[in-house]
């Protein structure tokens, strides 16, 4: 399609997403009411630029459904990501959004070279977490077999990845670089894995990465964007000229903002990140801001695509962190040990990468009267926060006790992450 018809397109999608929410959901009333915009102010996309942002905080702020723009009977999932206090960042989906969800997965899927005579190995985590049936649904609305493993338990994905002729796989790019050590470490002859092709995002990952999976493997390793609010995984995805991701502008409309002014950059400025979802009809987000920095391109690729590019996002503007796929604020850690008496509230998180997999430490600063001499006493404390910190974060992290002081303190911001890692 060409950019003018897009445009049309978008238009019409824009007007009728913006009646929808003013007349269904509260929150967009009253903004647009304080505003002095009314539904039909906004006639094409370029009046996007009028209409307000929404934050993760709003999210957080109308939680659980105080956002959806549907009835509960309409829903048919729910997914969540981690919030900053514990509760989560709640996404809903009617049959019609699932539908949806399944095309455009199925649109990245297809740009890998996927067809319905592949065998995708899924093993993204299922559950909450969007990536798994993200995929696996647009994977099945391609016609390609589907093996739904999730995460983990390597030595089964080597196995299953063998004896059933797995031909892509879709993970993290962390994990698939660690299933193809594992594969060397195995033994297991690579003349007997029939991969072509592998689907990996949900965390940041390089070039250098990417060519170093695609060594391992034997693969042509493809970018995958998404994030639990807009869809899940199958905003944006590489074509095989991986110049950029193609963000599916039909259905999720970008935008480049000055993270600081909010001001609309221009195409190929670094800038934040917003997309406006204007086909969703359970939780339909008007201008949200992702907090990624990146760069849109709208020239036609090669490819012959004329969807905007996204280039790999450089990083955040707020103090996010993505671990093996998960979202990790040190507000979250900060919540757990204000509710516990026998800690400080000094910590620091040290991000490292082991083996190609995200690893995380936290620090913790204990007491002078619980920080004893008794060694079980203390380990008790560890566990105990251990636990508190994976019912909050939503994935594993190593907890090491530390005597009072010994974290640095800092006059300004404190420093409360270390990120050691170095992609590869």
């Amino acid at each position: 399609m060409d950019r003018e018809h897009l445009a049309a397109l978008q238009g019409q999608r824009l007007r009728d997403m913006v009646e929808r929410i003013y007349f269904n959901v509260p929150f967009y009333r009253n903004k647009l009411q304080e505003m002095g915009i009314e539904p039909g102010d906004i006639r094409t996309v370029d009046d996007l630029k009028k209409l307000p942002f929404t934050t993760k905080q709003d999210l957080r702020d109308n939680y659980p459904f105080g956002l959806f723009a549907v009835p509960q009977q309409d829903v048919v999932r729910f997914h969540a990501s981690s919030g900053t206090t514990g509760k989560s960042t709640v996404v809903g989906y009617t049959h019609n959004d699932i539908m949806m969800w399944a095309e455009v997965v199925a649109r990245s899927l297809t740009m890998a070279g996927i067809t319905k005579n592949d065998i995708v190995q899924v093993a993204y985590g299922y559950g909450l977490f969007t990536g798994g049936l993200g995929v696996h649904y647009g994977a099945e609305k391609v016609g390609a077999s589907v093996i739904p493993i999730s995460g983990g338990n390597t030595k089964k994905q080597l196995q299953l990845m063998e004896d059933f002729g797995s031909t892509a796989i879709a993970c993290t790019p962390s994990y698939a670089a660690f299933l193809g050590e594992a594969l060397v470490e195995e033994k297991i002859d690579r003349s007997k894995i029939k991969l072509k092709a592998g689907v990996f995002g949900a965390e940041p990952w390089t070039e250098e990465m990417r060519t170093e999976i695609e060594r391992l493997l034997g693969i042509k390793a493809y970018d995958i964007y998404g994030l639990s609010e807009v869809i899940g995984p199958g905003v944006s995805m590489e074509c095989s000229c991986q110049k950029g991701m193609h963000v599916f502008e039909d259905h999720f409309i970008p935008e480049i903002i000055d993270p600081e002014t909010c001001e609309v950059l221009p195409y190929g400025t670094l800038g934040e990140l917003v997309f406006t979802t204007v086909t969703k009809e359970a939780l339909p987000l008007l201008r949200y801001r992702t907090r990624d920095l990146t760069r849109l391109h709208a020239d036609t690729c090669e490819c012959g695509r004329t969807l905007v590019r996204m280039e790999k996002c450089v990083g955040r503007s707020d103090d996010m962190l993505i671990i093996r796929g998960v979202n990790v604020f040190p507000s979250q850690v900060e919540s757990v040990l204000l509710e516990m008496s026998e800690t400080r509230p000094h910590y620091l998180l040290v991000v490292d990468r082991e083996n190609n997999l995200d690893t995380l430490e936290i620090q913790v600063e204990v007491e002078d009267q619980f920080f004893s001499d008794e060694v079980k006493e203390l380990e008790g404390l560890r566990k105990r926060i251990q636990s508190n910190l994976a019912s909050t974060l939503g994935l594993h992290a190593a907890v090491r006790l530390v005597e009072p002081g010994k974290i640095e303190r800092s006059m300004g911001k404190a420093q409360r992450v270390v990120d050691n890692r170095k992609l590869k």
